[in-house]
Formats: structure tokens, C-alpha cells, sequence
């Protein structure tokens, strides 16, 4: 029966990320994400960076999930405008914008010295 319940949970969890992948700021991350997967694999970057990197962007996803989920519930709650809910809205808007953020200069940390030191072509 766990098994069973363990499964179903796995169903509902891969339901939400077909949710998140139609929002629109959610399929510019995973865009964003391609991108610089590419761009591991054209500069070769070692195991730590790769780490370092798919950690990043499942960061950003993590918190742009969140970020729909809260925003999904506010407007359940408060379908008219309501200041606080408006300021809930904006804070989880922030976390994404601040996790993002932090994930391009991670970005820069790692692919800027391999600009530098190779040519693109």
C-alpha cells in the first residue's frame, strides 16, 4: 500500500511541473537553463562546475514553482485586489528575481574566464 501511495505522490508531483512548464516565466528559465547547459558542454567545464551549475538552475525552478504556488493560491484567495496579497505577490516575485540574479553571477563566475581564455570559433 505505501508503494501504491508513494507512486500517486510521484503522479501529483509531476502534474505540478506540467503546470509550472506552462507559465511563461517558468519556460523562459528552463530556456535559460538549455542555454547554458550548452554552454557547459562547449566549454567543457569540470564536474564542479557542472554541479555547481544544474544547481542553480534547479534553484531557480524551485523558486519559480513556489513562486506560481503562492500566486495560484493568492488569487484563489483574493480574487479582487487586495494590498496585502499584492504584497505577498510581490515578495515571491522578488525571491525568483533575487534567485535569478544570484544564478547569472554564478554564470559569469564560471563561463567569463572561459571567454577569455578560448575562441568561440
Amino acid at each position: 500500500m505505501q508503494i501504491l501511495k508513494m507512486l500517486r505522490s510521484f503522479r501529483y508531483a509531476l502534474a505540478g511541473i506540467r503546470i509550472l512548464l506552462t507559465e511563461n516565466n517558468a519556460q523562459f528559465h528552463v530556456l535559460a537553463g538549455v542555454v547554458v547547459v550548452a554552454a557547459g558542454f562547449y566549454f567543457q567545464i569540470s564536474a564542479n562546475e557542472w554541479a555547481i551549475i544544474i544547481t542553480q538552475i534547479g534553484l531557480v525552478l524551485v523558486v519559480e514553482a513556489l513562486n506560481t504556488a503562492i500566486e495560484k493560491l493568492c488569487d484563489f484567495v483574493s480574487p479582487e485586489y487586495e494590498q496585502l496579497i499584492g504584497k505577498v505577490k510581490d515578495l515571491s516575485a522578488g525571491a525568483v528575481l533575487i534567485m535569478s540574479i544570484v544564478a547569472v553571477i554564478v554564470g559569469f563566475i564560471i563561463f567569463l574566464p572561459k571567454l577569455f581564455t578560448q575562441t568561440l570559433f
